[in-house]
């Protein structure tokens, strides 16, 4: 059982350095592609309709949602409030039971 419990933490941290290097690799790439943008945008002047907003925000939101699972931001229902529930379902299972 022990042995069990190892390799399954072992294959969770696996998974969550991989998913920190996704999000790292990704925000990387967008802070070049949208500074390229803004270049593009701007060469002429800061007088033209600034466009690059547009991806900069759609993309944002993708690179925010990237985060949130990356570094595990889940305020209202993390692993031990799963685990919680799950108690007080079988608990109140229990009780139903005994009086029937």
């Amino acid at each position: 059982m022990e042995i069990i419990d190892k390799e399954n933490r072992y294959f969770e941290a696996k998974k969550r350095v991989k998913d920190l290097r996704d999000f790292y690799v990704h925000l990387f790439i967008y802070v070049i592609i949208n500074g390229f943008l803004a270049y593009l945008n701007f060469k002429d002047g800061f007088d033209t309709y600034p466009w690059m907003l547009w991806p900069l925000t759609s993309w944002g939101i993708g690179l925010l949602f990237n985060a949130v699972r990356a570094f595990r931001i889940n305020p209202g229902f993390s692993k031990e409030w799963e685990k919680r529930k799950i108690e007080q379902i079988l608990e109140e299972e229990q009780t139903q039971q005994r009086w029937e």
